[in-house]
């Protein structure tokens, strides 16, 4: 049989991947005595091998698909799966996330502390943040958007693993390159953990002297790559280029068109996405459809196939996510609604006048903006949040 993910952590497996044939007795046996719950089998592609597509040099045209296929498209060899409900993939997704937050946090301390990075310790983890996504893609997608402004700088490479992931199946890439793009994620923006802290963190515009020394992480993180194991060429052009703009305004080489790379060209639109998306210490996060529509706008930035091909991957407002409405009240978006996308189902968030936790009806109401668990003063919020989605998605 062909394996297409775990139902468990990949702490809870004795393999080294998550996608394979089932094709020796011991395999099958070390399977049945881990402590993982299930497995996802695909039983269309047995002992076919998996569909791949051609990775070109970097100087290579390439055509964006006529038409992008579904993240759960048989096309490239995902598999659907009904009986896993939205609930039970928020709730593996939670602790995933968690378990990246810790993961991602020591190597930015390692690196901190001069040691080399290890990247092929880190598979694991990005095969896991690909099953959880195949499973429900916007499960894993809008917890990584909910980070709070203390841990912006290392989930910000969890986000952008995720959304790099997302993107690569909805350009039907093949396991190989699906896996180089979540590492290329993951691993983009490591050359922010030598910046100088009063840089780095500091809660405001930076001055150009500043912004000049910010401007040399891309070279430093790739000189940091280079002198550690396991990195392939993609993720050390990503994290040379990934500040590359279409119109060759970008840095640090002013890079134009084809001559960036498709994956550059993918990490530029993620990377800039969760940012801007993202609460931080000098900012509001934009919406959704604020971020969508602002970059849309920038024209010579990004790739223009690729932004409309990113539009489709990402889901406007994440599940969990805490917004204001114009009549004043807060709620938290438990869903998506396919027809109008910047009205999702809500619940509302208690307070003085409405105490009771219900479902908005939103009518005349429009959603205005993003809200916060700190600004609202939502003890817990995590814990609840999940619990919430648990109860009005079962």
């Amino acid at each position: 049989m062909f394996i297409q993910g775990f139902d468990g952590s990949w702490f809870d497996h004795p393999f080294w991947r998550t996608r394979f044939v089932i094709a020796k007795e011991s395999d099958l046996q070390r399977v049945r005595e881990s402590a993982v719950a299930g497995v996802f089998i695909d039983d269309e592609r047995g002992l076919a091998p998996a569909p791949q597509i051609e990775i070109r040099s970097p100087a290579a045209d390439w055509q964006p698909p006529a038409r992008p296929v579904p993240a759960f498209s048989p096309a490239y060899g995902a598999v659907q799966q009904p009986a896993a409900t939205f609930a039970g993939s928020y709730g593996r997704a939670v602790k995933l996330f968690g378990r990246s937050k810790r993961v991602v946090s020591a190597m930015y301390s390692d690196v901190r502390l001069g040691k080399a990075i290890k990247a092929e310790k880190l598979v694991p983890l990005v095969d896991e943040i690909t099953s959880s996504i195949d499973q429900n893609p916007q499960a894993f997608i809008s917890i990584a958007q909910l980070k709070s402004r203390h841990e912006y700088h290392y989930m910000h490479s969890v986000a952008v693993c995720a959304l790099m992931i997302n993107l690569a199946r909805e350009l039907r890439f093949g396991e190989a390159a699906v896996r180089d793009a979540g590492m290329a994620g993951l691993l983009h923006d490591i050359g922010k953990a030598v910046m100088p802290p009063e840089v780095l963190d500091k809660p405001g515009a930076l001055s150009d002297e500043e912004y000049e020394v910010m401007k040399t992480h891309p070279v430093r993180g790739r000189d940091l790559l280079a002198r550690s194991s396991g990195v392939n060429h993609n993720a050390l052009d990503v994290c040379l280029h990934h500040h590359e703009r279409f119109d060759g305004t970008g840095y640090p080489d002013g890079l134009t068109g084809d001559r960036i790379t498709l994956f550059a060209r993918m990490a530029a639109l993620c990377d800039v996405y969760d940012a801007v998306t993202s609460e931080r210490c000098y900012k509001r996060p934009w919406t959704p459809v604020e971020a969508v529509q602002t970059m849309r706008g920038w024209t010579g930035h990004f790739d223009p196939d690729m932004f409309e091909i990113f539009v489709k991957s990402v889901g406007i407002y994440p599940v969990g996510a805490l917004v204001r409405l114009k009549s004043g009240r807060a709620a938290m978006v438990i869903g998506e609604n396919p027809e109008d996308p910047s009205r999702p189902p809500l619940l509302s968030v208690a307070d003085a006048l409405h105490p009771e936790v219900e479902r908005i009806d939103l009518g005349s109401d429009e959603i205005v903006g993003m809200e916060s668990e700190e600004t609202l003063e939502l003890e817990n919020w995590e814990t609840r949040r999940t619990n919430l989605v648990k109860r009005f998605r079962s």
